[in-house]
């Protein structure tokens, strides 16, 4: 009975080691440098309260053609530094870099 037990136990362990979670972090790529589709994951994550998912606007301006009205810089100091009644550093400076090259797509 005891080694049925132990076969189960080990049997189990190893079903939950190979499960495992990936440990990679989602903000960046392979060579560090983040990418516009992190820039879109930030955006749902912390511009959607105001902006909304679809980029609409609700109670900020809509973003669905800000890239046509500033480019990338513009749109990342607008990030870092806030604009109107949208308070600056809400995010990490690399992260407002992904955020303003996906949002400078956006025309």
């Amino acid at each position: 009975m005891k080694m049925k037990l132990f076969t189960l136990f080990m049997a189990v362990s190893f079903v939950l080691a190979a499960c495992g979670g990936n440990n990679e972090s989602k903000e960046s790529n392979t060579d560090g440098q983040t990418t516009a589709k992190d820039g879109e994951e930030i955006y749902q994550q912390n511009c959607t309260g105001c902006h909304g998912k679809d980029l609409a606007g609700s109670s900020a301006p809509s973003l669905k053609e800000v890239g046509g009205k500033y480019d990338e810089k513009e749109i990342k100091d607008i990030v870092v530094n806030g604009r109107g009644g949208m308070p600056g550093n809400l995010v990490k400076k690399d992260e407002a870099e992904a955020i303003a090259k996906w949002l400078s797509k956006k025309k």
